[in-house]
């Protein structure tokens, strides 16, 4: 789980105007962050079954959200793949 600093930092870095905070690609980039502090709990915990769960939930969404960025935004696309390091 982010705390609220961390969330807000990410937040400042990936928003396109001051007062944005839902915009597709800082949710993208938040969710990519829990993520990877997920994957790095289950490898510690191979059998935390329910996190898992939860992990494939959140890369959906973070699959839905890009689609929808893809087709709507492709530079914004394209900029935030090589920016966060993630495959198309």
């Amino acid at each position: 789980m982010l705390t609220t600093k961390q969330k807000d930092k990410i937040i400042k870095s990936y928003q396109d105007h001051e007062k944005d905070t839902g915009s597709a690609s800082v949710q993208v980039a938040v969710i990519t962050e829990e993520i990877e502090r997920l994957a790095l709990h289950l490898k510690k915990n191979p059998k935390d079954n329910h996190s898992r769960r939860g992990l494939l939930k959140m890369v959906s969404h973070r699959k839905s959200l890009l689609n929808y960025l893809s087709k709507n935004d492709e530079k914004k696309y394209n900029s935030l793949i090589k920016k966060l390091g993630l495959k198309k």
